[in-house]
């Protein structure tokens, strides 16, 4: 049965919302840039690097996913991560995905924004015309350091500004809230940019209501603590809110103890458009594919279930009316038993 159904689910469509390029960054890739740049790094082997992958919490798995993208330079190295993840989503059918970057994680090591989006829309375009693959991105910004630096990153982004759908907010939460960026996302807001926000994963229920309500925020990334306030979770349903949840990762961070404790299908059930992504994958045990393994064979999630939540991707994501329509439509009438 688990073979048919990951059978079935290799031949859909899908969309991945919550994806952090950095975080797809696979282990052999870190080890052979940093070789190519003479960067030191505390290991020596593949192995090496993914025994540090037990975190603790989020801040021990950000440390490390700084130090990784550390090896990142020159224009071929952002190409080969981008490229890196398109070929995943080729293989798993991820038809659209919607990808964070972060130019604030490479400004220590004085990589021009110019250099970053040269090797990103190398890749981007290959994949385009080499097998159709849609990408939006998403200029993430860090919430750990100041909103004027996240403004200044904001405007050094204007000369790109037609390859950007959204902006976002990522890193740490706690002593991080939304209210910290209000300036930040008035002026994406004016700029026409969506808007999206990490809220409610390792911060409280409050932070989700603080992206909506101050920072106007079209969609939650994570959000799973929403069940925290009742009220919350019946807006979130209501007003169709979409939330951006990533399983393994939550689990690998200790949100939830065990995928069989997660709550994405209580989520599902109580109407919140939820959707099914992979975060942080090379560091997180899984591809988005690994994902809605993880909870057909933690939780039992059939088929009709599945739909639903990759139905949620496209309606969630910023595909036009028409893309989402047409998706929609063709999974309306694929077979779900």
């Amino acid at each position: 049965m688990a073979d048919q159904y990951a059978e079935w689910l290799a031949a859909i469509p899908k969309t991945e919302l919550h994806l952090h390029l950095d975080g797809s960054l696979q282990a052999h890739r870190m080890l052979s840039l940093a070789d190519k740049h003479g960067i030191r790094l505390p290991y020596a082997t593949v192995s090496d690097v993914e025994a540090a992958y037990q975190f603790k919490d989020l801040q021990s798995f950000l440390d490390l996913y700084y130090l990784g993208a550390s090896v990142l330079r020159d224009e071929d190295d952002f190409y080969h991560l981008m490229m890196d993840y398109l070929l995943v989503c080729r293989d798993e059918n991820i038809v659209h995905t919607e990808i964070m970057i972060e130019p604030q994680t490479y400004a220590p090591n004085s990589v021009e924004f110019a250099t970053m989006m040269a090797g990103f829309s190398r890749a981007i375009n290959e994949a385009a015309e080499n097998w159709g693959q849609s990408v939006g991105l998403i200029l993430s910004l860090l919430r750990h350091l100041s909103e004027e630096d996240a403004l200044e990153t904001l405007q050094a982004a204007d000369a790109f500004r037609d390859q950007f759908i959204a902006i976002g907010l990522a890193s740490s939460e706690l002593g991080n809230p939304p209210e910290k960026f209000v300036r930040l996302y008035a002026a994406a807001r004016e700029r026409g940019y969506r808007l999206v926000a990490h809220a409610g994963e390792e911060g409280p229920a409050e932070y989700i209501w603080q992206a909506l309500n101050l920072l106007h925020v079209d969609r939650i990334d994570h959000g799973v603590r929403c069940l925290e306030d009742p009220k919350l979770v019946v807006h979130l349903a209501k007003a169709r809110i979409p939330l951006t949840v990533c399983p393994l990762s939550n689990v690998r961070l200790c949100v939830f103890d065990n995928m069989s404790d997660h709550t994405l299908l209580q989520l599902l059930e109580q109407g919140l458009c939820v959707t099914v992504n992979s975060d942080d994958p090379a560091y997180f045990g899984g591809y988005l594919s690994a994902n809605y393994l993880a909870l057909q064979a933690s939780l039992g999630m059939d088929r009709a279930q599945t739909l639903k939540l990759i139905k949620n991707g496209f309606e969630a994501s910023f595909l036009a009316d028409s893309v989402k329509d047409a998706y929609l439509k063709q999974l309306s009438e694929w077979p779900n038993s």
